[in-house]
């Protein structure tokens, strides 16, 4: 039953119940780091239900969800389509460790949607998609070293876990974390993002050793950060002069921003893109692919090992497969930055008129609101912000029933199910409290 209040209590009874029973059998009572709401000084959110733009927990208070299943669900929780597809999946069989029908279907639709995606192969989780393109890389190229940027977060496999953005900035300014040897990073070079000089250094200095240069074309794991004008494009130019190859992490952009994602929008073609969130439909589904001569290095045809039970999983592909089918009805993704516009151009008005030192960055239907910056383009900016000021906001809107994501290095999401009245709602709120 859901409780209909005017304000929801930072503690609730059955859900500080549930979350100190989770702690003595689960690390800290939750499954991702961010869960716990770290720097919240609250309980966390412990959720009972979804039904399109809403959440209830398990005392029965209702939230808006901005947070989406970290962007997963574009259609929001529990869209029937993508319900009854899976229903009907699951009914016929769960999981097999063989092949079936619908896995070559919903990669024939990443294919037909992605120009630079000739062949895919899935996965379970963004984590195998991005470990897996990397060890690609470096089997193709045969060479060792990787290229991450500050800030940007593709998973926690071992070689990437330096200057990581997402959870892992709650962590510590100089660890991503313990656990990981040397020996597992000394081929992974950190550059900071945007910066045009010192990659330049680099490609001149190392260009013949490097595999592969990854990144998240528009970063969200440390909040929503742009690239600068011809960054991207710079990367491109420049790996392929050394023969690397450009893998873009589109984890969250991809199908988020665009129907092609930020290689869509941004023109810049990679070698190898890696996929999540909205290509499971809500269910645990990844993949990576790209340049057919480059997947076809890939086991069994090529030496390049990478295998998994549950890859392709059939309850997956159907939901996912639904989903992207959603993604191309008429003005799918006109309609969502419109519905995203009600809520983050009278902000950013607001923000101009009062000179607050706040900055709002928006790509479609993706944003993240900063405090106490003006311009946030770096890691050291997003290091730079009102972590204090964001906890505050977090909480005024928790209390009138407003999820947003429960960290300042994380952004906000906005499903096709969002209504008017619900981004008009959470605009009155926050301008109340900034107020």
């Amino acid at each position: 039953m859901t409780t209909v209040v005017t304000s929801v209590p930072l503690e609730r009874k059955k859900s500080r119940e549930v979350y100190v029973r989770s702690c003595q059998v689960i690390p800290k009572g939750v499954n991702s780091p961010v869960r716990a709401f770290p720097g919240l000084s609250q309980t966390p959110l412990v959720v009972a239900s979804g039904q399109g733009e809403t959440i209830v927990d398990v005392d029965g208070y209702e939230y808006v969800d901005f947070c989406q299943s970290w962007g997963a669900l574009i259609h929001g929780h529990a869209h029937p389509k993508i319900v009854a597809a899976a229903q009907e999946r699951v009914a016929q069989g769960s999981t097999f460790g063989i092949t079936t029908e619908i896995e070559a279907e919903l990669a024939s639709e990443i294919v037909s949607c992605i120009p630079s995606v000739e062949k895919v192969r899935f996965v379970s989780s963004g984590t195998e998609a991005t470990m897996s393109a990397i060890r690609l890389a470096r089997g193709f190229t045969g060479r060792d070293f990787i290229v991450k940027f500050s800030g940007h977060y593709h998973g926690h496999a071992d070689p990437f876990l330096v200057q990581a953005g997402s959870g892992l900035l709650e962590m510590g300014a100089t660890s991503s974390s313990a656990g990981v040897p040397e020996e597992c990073v000394r081929h992974t070079i950190c550059l900071p993002f945007n910066d045009f000089a010192v990659a330049e250094k680099l490609f001149k200095e190392m260009g013949e050793k490097i595999a592969a240069v990854i990144l998240e074309p528009v970063p969200a794991n440390m909040g929503v950060v742009f690239p600068k004008e011809g960054f991207l494009t710079f990367l491109r130019e420049q790996t392929e002069k050394v023969g690397a190859l450009l893998i873009f992490d589109e984890v969250i952009s991809g199908f988020r921003v665009a129907l092609g994602g930020a290689q869509e929008l941004y023109g810049v073609t990679p070698d190898l893109t890696c996929f999540g969130k909205i290509i499971g439909g809500g269910f645990p589904a990844a993949a990576f692919g790209g340049r057919g001569d480059v997947m076809e290095m890939l086991a069994p045809l090529g030496p390049v090992y990478q295998a998994g039970t549950l890859s392709g999983n059939p309850v997956a592909m159907a939901a996912g497969f639904e989903a992207l089918k959603l993604c191309q009805e008429p003005h799918f993704y006109e309609n969502l930055e419109k519905r995203t516009n009600l809520l983050t151009r009278p902000l950013q008005e607001w923000i101009e008129r009062s000179g607050a030192p706040l900055c709002l960055n928006q790509i479609g239907s993706l944003f993240t609101l900063f405090f106490g910056k003006r311009e946030v383009e770096t890691l050291d900016d997003v290091k730079g912000c009102d972590f204090k000021a964001f906890a505050r906001a977090f909480q005024s809107l928790f209390q009138q029933g407003i999820y947003f994501s429960p960290s300042p290095f994380e952004a906000q999401f906005v499903s096709g199910v969002h209504t008017e009245e619900t981004m008009e709602r959470t605009l009155e709120a926050l301008l109340s409290h900034l107020d």
